[in-house]
């Protein structure tokens, strides 16, 4: 088909078709579009009548009429029901236009245009119903042309930018966008027309005609084809989204906030350290809410004062000058790290310009905001600062239990959204939530710090020392984030240069671990100088541990008869609330330089471990008991005798326990780190500590070490008597010898005194063979051993007595002595110093007359 005007004119919709018709009534001519329409062949209607041919019977006499009208040369324009020729004749309606016209005889003729009525009431019904679309729609419509200027809009539009609607005619996107908007639709109108891609949910924001206020539009964009499918311009549908765009902020913001108070319940409070739960705290609030914050604490609440500064008691005994003193302890940006830091001067910073550097200690004017927030407990709005970048600040108090523990600023810079309403009562809720956090560190840090120091004052001081033994030792408390535990060692004196070696953990935390700590070690203690046997002190201990829930405890009913406890404690123990029952592990061990033997009990607590030089680490395999406080049944006893040079280790789980390492790989890497005994005893100490990776701090470690040094042989005189008077005499010069021979010539006189009144007594009063043993090392002690076992009581003499001045002669010269059973009998011990040069310090008149 060849034409010149474009496609999609009125002509390719309406489809006119044409004939003509002869003097003779006769159809001439027929073109192809009659064809079509009347789906007859020119071949098949050349010829023919087209009244008989195309319309009903009851029509065909009007029909003939017509026709003979119009060849006398009469125009006639009607409608004219027609019918399709065959076996299923189809009816239609045609409008037909009839010229008169003639041959080339001039004979009349006539031509006649045929249009299809059925099209034209389609395209009537097409344009009521785009007008009716078009211009009753509730929705802002806008066609633009190719051109993308207006070509049409509706009377809806027009209503929101002014005028009628046809004034918006050749308008641009630029008339009524702002140039970043209008360059956007732009854009997309241009796709729109070149792809054919519809756009749907177009975001736009812009101002209308005599408002200021950002209005939202929701725009879909399609192309507008011709009949023929030729691009004829973009349709734009647009409505109106403010009131939707303002909810779905409105919750969008609320969603946040809900998102940030769930992140602040998870992430604020993990740890019990102040300037931690602050450092969280604008973690989750930095860039989620604000984008500068900082939060200042008050100085004595970090510097551990009983009432802070803020409590509601004292508010009104701040400083005339302003706020008390407080410590910037944390700091965050989103915008920029160079920010100003310097301190300023201590009572003029207002939080928004120059802020004190983080950690400086500073204090805020007294009609500042921060100031006032922090005297009136509630929110305050801090101006920008002089330079535009910081548009809107919040200082909010941090309350905790009616106390203020210190300020937090939230800023939003400039181009942020300035805070609400809603943004206020968020802030106030994550201050609350830190500040109770921190208030319970506060409190935490203040039991921690008296725990440990009640914990480290129950340690041994300085560096233990012990006959016959190298001794090293080390206690690490557990991190900040955790509670001081029950882990104790310690190291007594015995008599005879014997020593007690104990390793303890009290299970639980706290305070009152630590408390219990320090009962069990005081009895330990107490236990020890009574000379029991290990099994005999842990049976001891555990009656003491069952003690410990009940109002008054238990404590020993006979200084020297051993474990005998009374029975209302143990009944007032067993009925305790298993909530305030003690339990503990304990390994108790007694070491005897002279033989060089160590005896062990063991209740639940991990084995000992022993080296001997040359050989690998072992366990040793002593009855592990139960746990001190659980009570019934007994504890057993295990003697090793050690060779010089080994190494004995006691210690507490926290060394070989841990959640990532199980207890016997803690165990077997303990062993491992032991390879290397002979070392200095402190650098073997420090390389278990550091091949163990103790620093997981979850638990209290306690690591104690011996290296077995023997008294050597010329270090000890030990002697055998027959039970008879001359005895005493045999001892005394047996005494005397070795004295001189270690040149200990001061303490002969006093020695041989003394060793005269034990021997004495031992004839007097004991049974069996006497043995007299005498032992040097940092003091001289002399033991006399006899079979009895009564044990000597010292006693005040009457004036007319000739005797019983004995033990007040051995405790007035000595420098300590005592008894003590033994498995045949018993031994009486004194102890002297060894001479350091100095004279002697001579008795008072008391002391003298003591003896007499």
């Amino acid at each position: 088909m060849w034409q010149s005007s474009p496609p999609g004119s009125i002509y390719d919709y309406i489809r006119v078709a044409s004939f003509s018709i002869g003097p003779d009534g006769l159809i001439e001519q027929w073109s192809r579009r009659a064809a079509g329409l009347f789906g007859i062949a020119a071949h098949e209607a050349v010829g023919r009548d087209p009244v008989e041919t195309f319309m009903p019977a009851e029509l065909r006499t009007g029909g003939h009429r017509r026709v003979g009208e119009i060849l006398d040369g009469k125009e006639w324009t009607g409608l004219v029901p027609f019918r399709m020729p065959g076996e299923n004749a189809v009816h239609g309606l045609a409008e037909v236009y009839v010229m008169p016209s003639e041959t080339e005889s001039g004979e009349p003729a006539a031509l006649c245009i045929v249009v299809d009525v059925r099209a034209l009431r389609r395209i009537e019904t097409d344009l009521a119903a785009s007008q009716a679309i078009f211009g009753q729609s509730p929705f802002g419509f806008v066609l633009f042309g190719t051109d993308f200027t207006v070509v049409r809009a509706n009377q809806r539009f027009a209503t929101v930018f002014g005028g009628q609607a046809d004034d918006h005619r050749g308008r641009t996107v630029d008339d009524y966008l702002a140039r970043p908007e209008a360059e956007r639709l732009t854009a997309t109108l241009r796709r729109v027309l070149e792809t054919g891609n519809s756009v749907t949910d177009l975001q736009l924001v812009g101002t209308t005609p005599g408002d200021s206020e950002s209005r939202h539009w929701s725009m879909n964009l399609y192309r507008v084809h011709s009949g023929a499918g030729r691009p004829i311009g973009i349709a734009g549908l647009a409505t109106d989204v403010t009131r939707r765009h303002i909810a779905a902020r409105e919750a969008a913001s609320a969603r946040r906030n809900l998102a940030l108070l769930n992140e602040a319940g998870a992430r604020i409070g993990n740890s019990l350290d102040l300037e931690t739960t602050a450092r969280e705290l604008l973690g989750v609030a930095v860039p989620g809410f604000c984008d500068l914050a900082s939060v200042d604490l008050y100085q004595g609440l970090l510097t551990g004062d009983e009432a802070p500064p803020g409590s509601w008691g004292s508010l009104h005994h701040e400083p005339v000058g302003g706020s008390a003193e407080l410590r910037r302890v944390a700091f965050a940006s989103a915008v920029s790290d160079a920010l100003p830091a310097t301190a300023p001067d201590s009572a003029s910073t207002d939080g928004a310009i120059n802020p004190p550097a983080l950690g400086a200690v500073h204090r805020y004017s007294f009609n500042s905001p921060c100031s006032i927030a922090l005297r009136t407990g509630h929110v305050e709005d801090v101006p920008g600062d002089d330079r535009g970048f910081v548009q809107s600040t919040l200082a909010v108090p941090m309350v905790a239990h009616d106390t203020v523990v210190g300020l937090v600023q939230f800023s939003r810079t400039k181009g942020s959204e300035p805070f609400g309403e809603r943004d206020r009562a968020l802030a106030t809720e994550l201050a609350a939530r830190a500040a109770v956090c921190i208030d319970n560190a506060r409190l935490y840090r203040r039991e921690h710090e008296r725990a440990l120091i009640l914990q480290r004052s129950l340690l041994p001081p300085g560096d233990p020392e012990a006959a016959g033994l190298d001794i090293a030792c080390r206690y690490l408390p557990g991190n900040t984030a955790t509670e001081v535990g029950g882990d104790w060692f310690d190291v007594i004196e015995l008599p005879g240069h014997r020593t007690a070696l104990v390793v303890g953990d009290v299970m639980g935390r706290g305070l009152r671990a630590a408390v219990a700590m320090g009962e069990l070690r005081t009895a330990v203690r107490t236990l020890a100088l009574l000379d029991l046997e290990p099994a005999e002190v842990l049976s001891a201990l555990d009656e003491v541990a069952r003690g410990l829930g009940t109002p008054g405890g238990s404590t020993p009913s006979d200084g020297l008869g051993g474990a005998q406890w009374p029975s209302r404690a143990s009944h007032k123990a067993r009925d305790a609330d298993l909530s305030e029952v003690y339990l503990a592990t304990c390994v108790y061990a007694v070491y005897d330089p002279v033989t060089r033997r160590c005896t062990f009990a063991n209740a639940g607590h991990l084995p000992p471990v022993v080296v001997e030089p040359g050989e690998p680490a072992l366990l040793l395999d002593v009855p592990p008991g139960m746990p001190l406080g659980v009570g019934g049944e007994p504890f057993e006893e295990v003697e090793v005798e050690l060779k010089e040079g080994a190494l004995l280790a006691l210690y507490t789980d926290g060394l070989v326990e841990s959640r990532d390492h199980p207890l016997d790989e803690g165990l077997q890497a303990l062993r491992n780190a032991l390879v290397e005994p002979e070392l200095p005893l402190e650098d073997v100490c420090d390389h278990v500590l550091t091949t163990l990776d103790t620093r997981h701090g979850e638990d209290d470690i306690a690591l104690l070490m011996a290296r077995i040094q023997g008294l050597p042989i010329d270090a000890v005189g030990d002697w055998r008597l027959p039970r008879e008077p001359r005895s005493v005499g045999r001892a005394r010069e047996l005494a005397r010898r070795q004295l001189l021979a270690w040149e200990l010539d001061d303490l002969v006189d006093t020695t041989e005194l003394l060793v005269s009144e034990l021997v004495t007594n031992a004839l007097r009063y004991g049974e069996g063979e006497i043995r007299l043993r005498l032992l040097r090392d940092r003091t001289l002690v002399c033991e006399v051993w006899d079979a009895g076992l009564v044990q000597p009581r010292r006693r005040r003499a009457h004036d007319t007595d000739e005797g019983g001045r004995g033990l007040q002669l051995v405790g007035l010269l000595s420098a300590a002595w005592g008894s003590r059973r033994t498995p045949r009998g018993k031994t009486v011990w004194f102890e002297l110093p060894l001479p350091d040069g100095a004279p002697a310090a001579e008795r008072t008149v008391e002391q003298l007359l003591s003896m007499f």
